[in-house]
């Protein structure tokens, strides 16, 4: 991946945690690191058109379909006291390439010949609400940040990255097993339109929105 682009996911993620661990925060502050993985159950990439010379293309660009994939990432968190409000910051990442273009059911999933190596690499900060339980705690949350993404080269496209906007909701279920450890299950849909303008070489590129279901779970630490 490109350098600048882990730049910016660096600069957003020590951002998040100067802010968070900032010793003007008062000492009663709830903070938590999490970890968590899951599966990816991605949408089409929809909406495709063209980009460069192919952005006059008369034609309908197929839509591009997605396998599903494993999901897994890292959260830091912060309440004042023990509140209902709070902000977390994330990183989570997904490799949902996209299937084989051709319709030969003999043909694997992923086909190199005709598929593309697709990942994304997503850097945010939500906003969460939650039932601040001793025991169980349901929350709800919406984020925004930055979606990375990248195509690998392969037969059919040419390597190519971009950054994008993103966004995210979620909903999940957390329950402490001891005073500081807990485990919890969560839902994620999340969305962003990824343009790749070197996609097809001097024929022009593509572009397209992204979204994508998660169904994770996780362990968190908390101070």
């Amino acid at each position: 991946m490109p350098q600048q682009n882990w730049s910016i996911a660096g600069v957003a993620l020590a951002g998040f945690v100067f802010i968070t661990f900032n010793g003007s925060l008062p000492a009663s502050a709830e903070t938590y690191i999490a970890g968590t993985a899951g599966v990816n159950f991605a949408d089409r990439i929809n909406s495709v058109a063209g980009t460069g010379p192919l952005a006059g293309f008369s034609g309908p660009l197929e839509d591009w379909d997605l396998q599903n994939s494993i999901t897994y990432g890292a959260k830091i968190g912060y309440f004042p006291g023990h509140s209902w409000y709070g902000i977390e910051g994330e990183v989570f990442h997904t490799t949902p390439h996209r299937k084989s273009f051709d319709d030969d059911p003999s043909t694997p999933a992923f086909d190199p010949a005709s598929g593309v190596h697709f990942r994304v690499t997503t850097v945010g900060a939500n906003f969460i609400a939650r039932y601040p339980g001793r025991t169980l705690q349901p929350y709800v949350g919406v984020g925004i940040g930055a979606g990375i993404a990248h195509i690998g080269d392969t037969a059919t496209v040419r390597s190519d990255s971009d950054v994008a906007a993103a966004w995210n909701v979620l909903a999940g279920l957390r329950a402490f097993v001891t005073p500081k450890i807990a485990i919890f299950g969560e839902y994620k849909y999340t969305g962003a339109t990824f343009k790749f303008d070197q996609a097809f070489g001097d024929l022009g590129g593509v572009s397209g929105n992204y979204r994508a279901q998660h169904i994770l779970g996780g362990l968190s630490y908390h101070f």
